[in-house]
């Protein structure tokens, strides 16, 4: 069941700007290094924990409904579902009505259920016949991503910045700062 960005968000939740005073960096000679490393770190963090930190769109695919109950959608935290769809062998699609399904936010992961005496459709293509399109993030603005994520972007910049140089198989790998795992521990999802 993969998930594919369909678009990235608008903003990054630190700007260029937070990073080079983090940094205590004055010139702009660097400003295409640290952009690049401030989207590195939040792509490595959002991976990490499966939630996005800006608002950006997504699609989940699977092949079929599952069998033991609700669609779950791994990565978090949804805003909403904006449309489900069914294809068939011919690559046509039927839309599900949002009247047909509801979207539990509450849950981690978040969860898609049927809505009573609702048929959804089988799909008749024979892989990724079901397209889920969802929004997640805490919000479209930096101020509504929680502060220590935020901070643990500026530090693994911090970190990346004053580390160049390559990792090579079988040398002493120089790991993430433990003070990064310790900001975001509280947002990783932890199942019982």
């Amino acid at each position: 069941m993969p998930l594919i960005p369909i678009s990235g968000p608008a903003v990054e939740p630190v700007s260029l700007g937070e990073a080079k005073a983090h940094l205590r960096v004055d010139g702009t000679d660097e400003d295409l290094l640290i952009s690049s490393l401030i989207t590195a770190a939040r792509v490595h963090i959002e991976q990490t924990l499966m939630q996005a930190m800006i608002t950006q769109s997504w699609r989940l695919v699977r092949d079929d409904w599952p069998a033991d109950g609700p669609v779950e959608i791994a990565l978090g935290p949804v805003q909403q579902v904006s449309e489900i769809r069914v294809l068939d062998a011919d690559g046509s699609s039927q839309i599900i009505p949002a009247s047909d399904y509801l979207v539990d936010t509450a849950s981690a992961p978040v969860r898609i259920v049927r809505a009573a005496a609702a048929v959804w459709p089988a799909p008749t293509r024979a892989i990724n016949g079901i397209e889920i399109d969802f929004s997640a993030g805490y919000g479209d603005s930096p101020s509504d991503v929680p502060q220590p994520l935020r901070q643990a972007i500026l530090l693994l910049v911090a970190h990346w910045f004053e580390r160049r140089e390559p990792v090579a198989v079988g040398a002493n790998v120089v790991r993430v700062p433990e003070t990064v795992g310790g900001l975001i521990a509280p947002y990783r999802r932890l199942d019982l």
